[in-house]
């Protein structure tokens, strides 16, 4: 269910990421087309094109710097939002659903061990999802040989439970670090790109510099964005983890805990 989810997401942003990039190559056209054939005195322009600008929305200002920066540098930056918003949804859905009323969950398994011993708590921990269910499951199967045992399988599994909690986090990090870097090596490339054109120019035009530099600081904006926006959704993920970890933790004393009193009370 996990992996559709996480399909699903990631084509349903992809379809829209195309769907906004040709609608903004067809809106670009058309702009052009328009100006190249109505060319009119700056004085009579002014006011229109001031009117135009206040009217355009912020999704067609970022479809425009999209176009401007150059979509072969802009695409992988994109692609890199993407992938890392759809690794995060999932992510946070899983781990919301991993969350455990672990002090319900206690009482639980405590009413169970009165009530018909071993077997019954380990049923009830075996039909109740998340992972702090799964450590009492595991440990409550090694009760027949003893609490240390008990202990060895809470750590051991334990830890297992904490790496399919972190399962993903480490390419939301690669993305992060990825988008600025394409970010950079697409201005680097743009400013190569601007000194060519002086030097084919023989002459330093401060409109040719100021366009060419604008459009190479794009890819750098676009990348800090990015990174700016997926490190917010990886830090909440790892407080959420940080969250169930230590949850888990203190489930699994008290568990060992009502295991000892048990115990003592067959006894």
């Amino acid at each position: 269910m996990k992996r559709k989810l996480h399909l699903w997401l990631f084509f349903g942003l992809l379809a829209f990421m195309f769907n906004g990039a040709v609608y903004a190559q067809d809106a670009d056209t058309t702009k052009k087309e328009t100006t190249q054939v109505t060319e009119q005195p700056k004085e009579t322009t002014t006011p229109t094109t001031a009117v135009a600008g206040e009217e355009k929305s912020f999704h067609q200002v970022m479809k425009e710097k999209f176009i401007e920066g150059d979509p072969l540098w802009m695409a992988p930056v994109l692609l890199c939002l993407i992938l890392g918003l759809a690794i995060a949804i999932e992510r946070i859905i899983a781990l919301n659903l991993s969350s455990t009323n672990t002090e319900k969950l206690l009482d639980q398994v405590k009413n169970a061990l009165e009530t018909g011993g071993v077997q019954a708590a380990k049923d009830l921990t075996a039909a109740t999802k998340g992972p702090t269910a799964s450590i009492f499951t595991q440990g409550l199967m090694r009760m027949s040989e003893g609490l240390d045992m008990v202990e060895k399988a809470v750590v051991s599994y334990g830890s297992v439970e904490m790496g399919k909690l972190e399962r993903g986090l480490i390419w939301i990090s690669l993305f992060i670090g990825l988008a600025p870097m394409l970010g950079f090596m697409g201005t680097v490339v743009g400013m190569i790109q601007a000194f060519d054109a002086i030097e084919a120019a023989g002459d330093i035009s401060p409109s040719l510099v100021a366009g060419g530099i604008k459009v190479a600081l794009l890819t750098t904006v676009a990348g800090l964005i990015v990174a700016i926006v997926l490190q917010i959704f990886y830090n909440y993920c790892v407080s959420k983890i940080d969250s169930i970890v230590g949850e888990m933790e203190e489930a699994s004393i008290s568990l060992v805990d009502l295991l000892v009193d048990f115990q003592l009370k067959k006894k």
